[in-house]
């Protein structure tokens, strides 16, 4: 059986992602910062309706010492690692010059830094000496266009692409495949704080008249996961219903 380590993965998206690899037939391991009682129960929601192993780890993926702890810990309860999705991150919406200093290193950090962190110990520890596997890094429309007010945003899911491009060109010949899931505007968490007419005016904005799911996202993962995607990679795969083409 595959595994599959997920970041972020009580969040919105990570946790669609989580349920869909698991359908797949996937051991999980969720990863989680803060949302602790969440990831409990994804992991006893997917043991009962799927059977599979799953186990959850706590991590701060801006630092590495934490990342390599996670690591460390599940090394102790799985024999391999096949798939990484770097899901975890942050969104903030604030004109470019009132972002301090420490607002654009957090976000960086949480959103760039962790991809880093994340995928080098993936690789060092499970795919390199493996010969294969699977990376996929979730990025944002914005990484790939840009969203005034949202700058900090915005180039950190630009260098994840850059990232996923230059690291798919790294280990390829290795067996191991890099891409990247640009989502457009997806109803999670971040979206809390948009009231119901800037909902509406995405919407009119989105030429498919609609505002995503996480599951539509968790599927293109899958998809890019799988052996169906086996000659794939460092490509970004918009899910964003035309808004940005």
């Amino acid at each position: 059986m595959k595994t599959a380590i997920i970041t972020g993965g009580a969040g919105g998206i990570g946790s669609a992602v989580c349920r869909r690899l698991a359908k797949n037939g996937y051991d999980i391991a969720i990863h989680y910062h803060t949302r602790q009682r969440e990831a409990e129960r994804l992991a006893d929601e997917i043991l009962n309706n799927y059977q599979n192993k799953v186990k959850v780890y706590r991590a701060d993926l801006t630092d590495f010492e934490s990342v390599a702890t996670l690591f460390d810990n599940f090394s102790k309860d799985f024999a391999s690692l096949d798939v990484l999705v770097n899901n975890a991150g942050k969104a903030q919406q604030k004109l470019f010059t009132d972002i301090t200093p420490q607002e654009w290193r957090s976000m960086t950090a949480s959103n760039l830094d962790s991809v880093f962190y994340c995928s080098r110990e993936a690789l060092k520890r499970f795919m390199l000496p493996a010969h294969r596997g699977a990376i996929v890094n979730i990025s944002s429309m914005w990484g790939q266009v840009g969203a005034s007010c949202e700058v900090h945003y915005s180039a950190s899911k630009a260098g994840v692409i850059g990232l996923t491009k230059a690291l798919a060109k790294e280990v390829g010949l290795s067996g191991i495949r890099v891409n990247c899931v640009a989502p457009g505007v997806v109803m999670t968490d971040m979206m809390k704080d948009f009231d119901s007419d800037t909902l509406a005016a995405l919407r009119e904005e989105t030429p498919l008249n609609a505002l995503g799911t996480p599951e539509q996202i968790a599927e293109a993962v899958a998809f890019l996961c799988s052996d169906k995607a086996g000659f794939i990679t460092g490509q970004v795969l918009g899910v964003n219903g035309g808004f940005v083409i």
